[in-house]
């Protein structure tokens, strides 16, 4: 690569364009550019870009939203609320009610007591393979079901193909812990019960052809036992309760909030909540891309590196603890304001971790930084070679900082250390480039309380143990012993 100064512009004003998180499509939906995701019609022009990507790489997992209540409480009402305001989202909605099971000729002969209220009405393990199916990616025909004939139809289905959002809509779906596992938030709608017969006699005698007769029958005979039953015990189940079903515009707004934030992560970060990934920029996305190519020149691998260290460092001060203070201004105004987290210090991992000591003494002033090296054979890393620490470490909270995080085993041996040293869990913050997707699990499972920043997730590791697109030996890059 050419190292004059033309050439580093033409390379940040190329990464301007559509862009890819760790150059995988499940990061499409990390780009900060909503026009980037907003229609297939992407996704044709930007056929150029799938190039680079590594076709084995996992699809998109769907965001899965479970909505229950009573019969009539207003469920369909809060998803359609939902689905109209995320409407730059490719969303799916699937209705329990199309998996019902068709009556058997004995049934239909007495279908007036038949319960359909009941768990066992529904087609549960089609349910399951419907979402299933949605959730790798891959299209799937929906059953009609006939409300009059109580059958489903045999010559019609609805087509729904791969999506972003599933939601997924009815009276049980809480009932049974399989279908409750599949979703990443469950919505209970809670509404009065008088209001709720009103609006279940309106909706079977209109769209059901049934009597008013048998509709209160069916009420107070199976509606009502069921969902003392099974309805209102799955409430313990949900995440977020709406009063008033869809006339609660409040809530049903917090709710799209907060789907926004959690389609604008990485996968692994809905997983562990404890995963940070600094939000995606051209600028970011084209440091990236100097720092990954090859043949870039030592000077400007260091220079930019330093810069995304930088932004990785303040973002990681920001999830320490702060206390409020006030200060005079020179107007001799007040200012509320907060201080800074005075029990501090950084451990580095030997040698690539130091690379991010200059960035961290350049955000704070005087900070104590010890060291641990870690004999790296292999994928093992589990020979401890050396360890100089602050001997009040415990009291402190730590910046542990090493670059890349491909197997996490050596950052397991270290959090380990600094826990041993008496540090809790919870006062260890992790700050690296990269992360590979294994080490964030292999960390992540065995400390759950500790965060982990960093600035891209990347596709995977290779048999050979390294971060794949990744970016290299690290420490031999930056410190120049590459040559």
């Amino acid at each position: 690569m050419p190292e004059d100064s033309n050439a580093i512009d033409y390379v940040m004003e190329k990464a301007s364009g559509p862009h890819f998180s760790g150059l995988r499509l499940d990061g499409l939906l990390s780009s900060p550019s909503k026009s980037s995701v907003s229609s297939p019609s992407h996704f044709r022009l930007s056929n150029s870009s799938f190039s680079a990507i590594d076709d084995s790489a996992a699809p998109h997992q769907p965001f899965v939203i479970g909505v229950t209540g009573g019969t009539a409480s207003g469920k369909t009402t809060v998803c359609d609320m939902i689905i109209q305001q995320l409407h730059d989202h490719r969303i799916v909605l699937v209705n329990q009610d199309s998996f019902y099971r068709g009556l058997t000729s004995e049934e239909l002969e007495h279908v007036q007591e038949y319960n359909f209220d009941h768990p066992d009405a529904f087609d549960t393990e089609q349910l399951l393979h419907c979402i299933d199916t949605l959730k790798s990616g891959q299209p799937y025909q929906i059953p009609i079901y006939d409300f009059k004939t109580h059958q489903r139809k045999l010559d019609a289905f609805r087509q729904v193909n791969a999506c972003d959002v599933i939601v997924l809509e009815g009276i049980l779906v809480f009932h049974d812990s399989r279908v409750r596992d599949l979703m990443n938030m469950k919505i209970f709608v809670d509404t009065d019960a008088d209001v709720r017969l009103a609006r279940r006699i309106r909706r079977d005698t209109v769209e059901r052809g049934r009597d008013v007769d048998s509709v209160l029958e069916q009420y107070a005979k199976f509606v009502k036992p069921a969902f003392d039953d099974f309805v209102l015990p799955s409430k313990k189940y949900a995440d977020v309760i709406i009063p008033r079903g869809g006339d609660n515009h409040v809530a049903v707004d917090l709710i799209v909030q907060h789907i926004h934030t959690k389609l604008g992560q990485h996968d692994l970060c809905k997983i562990y909540p404890n995963v940070f990934v600094i939000e995606s920029t051209f600028q970011i996305r084209g440091m990236h891309t100097l720092i990954r190519e090859k043949d870039i020149s030592k000077h400007d691998f260091v220079f930019y590196s330093d810069r995304l260290i930088r932004l990785v460092v303040e973002h990681g001060l920001g999830h320490l603890p702060f206390t409020e203070k006030q200060v005079v201004t020179p107007t001799g105004s007040v200012y509320s304001g907060v201080d800074f987290c005075k029990k501090l210090c950084g451990v580095s991992v030997i040698r690539s971790g130091e690379s991010m000591e200059n960035a961290l003494r350049a955000c704070c002033k005087g900070i104590k930084i010890g060291k641990i090296l870690i004999h790296r054979d292999g994928d093992n890393g589990m020979q401890l070679i050396y360890e100089k620490l602050p001997s009040d470490i415990s009291e402190r909270h730590v910046l542990l900082l090493d670059p890349v995080l491909g197997t996490g085993n050596s950052a397991n041996q270290a959090i380990e250390l600094l826990i041993q040293k008496g540090v809790p869990e919870a006062h260890i913050i992790f700050l690296n480039l990269i992360s590979a997707p294994e080490g964030i699990h292999c960390v992540c499972k065995r400390f759950p309380k500790l965060k982990i920043v960093t600035s891209e997730i990347d596709q995977c590791l290779n048999e050979e143990f390294r971060v794949i697109p990744g970016l290299g030996e690290f420490g031999d890059r930056y410190f120049g012993t590459d040559e």
